[in-house]
């Protein structure tokens, strides 16, 4: 959760405060009505956005606070602000925009003229956007994102010793499926020159180093969509992160722009696990539907030289592309078994609103039809109506499975077209994922001299199975129970409430 990271940074940096709540929580009431905050802020991806207008709509009810929405789905789609219990919508980049909101309400100012926000106006019924101020040119001058704000609020970040670091913002590519086309070319209309952006391998090690001094830091996830995208900025980290920091750590690589010498490098600086896009085996696919500009000999080489090097190797994939068939699914997860992909992700394709993705879904007719109709998470269900739907939906499931055993190839073809089954894989694909991330816990161990006996696989397995199943058992209850009190809220009706329980 960077994002309110490095909202948190810029607000305190500016005089102001802020806290994060996550709910459920028992006591999430009370902690509201004794912080009384003047803005509640909201992050919102697509698919997780109802739930959160159920939840801003149960707290206007209850408590007097100005609602402001952030993150993908409403900047791009704004007239979610028709809402009349959002006040109004960020746009884009925050940090700056929030800064100005808080100085203008302290001041009992107007505030509909700040950059980068939303806001409807009644008399016209229109929804105002107001015009985006420039991309952030100098990310080092953000400061270090403050993690106490959710570190403070769910020790259990806190206390994981793995932690996410960011090095960059935007990516040069088109990929139809990402949201950096759309943010790119839709709505900051900006250059690549402009909007990607990388912060010093100063400010970077500086971060890491913050981190270790403060809170348990065994590696580093670095999130970047392309780790190698500078050549000069990868020898300078390779140089300098075993020295002055002497961390193993994990990166995402493009295949198209990886050399044999980005991986040398990066193993010797540290590196034990790479993850590469292979998204589709078919050309057609990933280059034409997808435009990832890559090709096979490209997901190959690359492969080679991650494991020829000893990292661990990663992938990313995607089924259910549109106009894909079932076979070609089937050639991705054996593009990964020719080359011997240890650590395959998978997820299912999601046309997200004003991806050209979805403009490509529209064209053939069979586009999501509401934005609400997109599940929460992208590796549970497909979103777009295509062939043999249940099969690819089970083969997602098989896919981690399969590719590491792929003798039980003729098993998994005689489920996939099972909705009975649906239930039972998708428990054998959590599980599954898992246990690929206890392998993974292993060699970042196995890297540092580290045998404790809570660092033995099985129980490490057990650990994180237990402990994330608490977390969603008690995230769904407590879903449930937030959308029960909004819809009696919005509803009105208690044979509404009957009819639920």
């Amino acid at each position: 959760m960077l994002g309110p990271m490095y909202l948190s940074r810029a607000v305190k940096d500016a005089g102001h405060e802020m806290k994060a709540l996550f709910v459920p929580d028992p006591l999430w009431l009370k902690k509201i009505e004794e912080y009384k905050p003047d803005v509640i802020t909201w992050s919102l991806m697509t698919g997780n956005h109802r739930p959160i207008y159920d939840v801003n709509r149960l707290l206007k009810s209850k408590f007097k606070f100005f609602s402001l929405m952030g993150g993908p789905h409403v900047t791009f789609v704004p007239d979610a602000v028709k809402d009349p219990d959002i006040d109004a919508v960020c746009l884009g980049e925050g940090e700056y925009a929030i800064v100005e909101l808080l100085d203008k309400l302290e001041k009992g100012e107007d505030w509909k003229d700040v950059q980068n926000l939303a806001y409807y106006d009644e008399e016209s019924d229109e929804v105002i956007k107001n015009p985006l101020r420039p991309l952030v040119r100098d990310l080092d001058g953000l400061g270090q994102p403050d993690r106490s704000v959710i570190y403070d609020a769910q020790p259990l970040y806190a206390n994981s010793p793995r932690k996410v670091i960011v090095t960059q913002r935007g990516c040069p590519m088109s990929c139809t499926f990402c949201f950096h086309h759309a943010m790119r070319g839709k709505v900051y209309k900006a250059r690549n020159s402009d909007y990607v952006r990388k912060r010093s391998v100063d400010h970077v090690i500086a971060e890491a180093l913050e981190i270790k001094k403060d809170y348990p830091l065994r590696f580093v996830h670095f999130l970047d969509d392309i780790f190698n995208l500078r050549t000069d900025w990868l020898d300078e980290f390779c140089e300098r992160w075993p020295k002055e920091v002497g961390l193993p750590f994990d990166v995402i690589l493009m295949a198209n722009m990886t050399k044999e010498q980005h991986i040398e490098k990066l193993a010797k600086a540290g590196c034990i696990y790479a993850r590469i896009a292979f998204e589709a085996a078919n050309d057609h696919m990933r280059n034409e539907i997808y435009k990832k500009n890559t090709e096979t000999s490209h997901l190959v080489n690359a492969s080679k030289w991650i494991k020829k090097y000893g990292i661990r190797l990663g992938s990313l994939n995607m089924l259910g592309g549109p106009g894909a068939t079932l076979q070609e699914d089937i050639d991705t997860v054996m593009l990964n078994v020719e080359c011997k992909v240890d650590h395959p992700l998978c997820s299912i394709v999601q046309p997200y609103p004003e991806f050209e993705l979805n403009d490509i879904t529209k064209e053939m007719g069979i586009a999501v039809d509401h934005y609400d109709d997109f599940p929460a998470k992208f590796n549970r269900e497909a979103s777009i109506e295509i062939d043999n739907k249940q099969a690819v939906e089970n083969l997602h499931k098989w896919f981690p499975v399969l590719v590491r055993f792929p003798w039980m190839m003729p098993v998994a073809k005689r489920t996939l077209r099972s909705r009975l089954l649906s239930k039972p894989l998708l428990i054998m694909y959590m599980l599954y994922s898992e246990w690929m991330v206890t392998e993974q816990n292993i060699l970042y161990n196995r890297a540092q001299g580290h045998k404790k006996l809570l660092d033995w696989a099985p129980i490490d397995f057990t650990k994180r199975v237990v402990t994330k199943g608490f977390v969603v058992i008690v995230g769904n209850l407590g879903g449930k129970v937030v959308k029960r009190m909004a819809t009696k809220l919005q509803m009105g009706d208690e044979r509404v409430m009957a009819h639920m329980d």
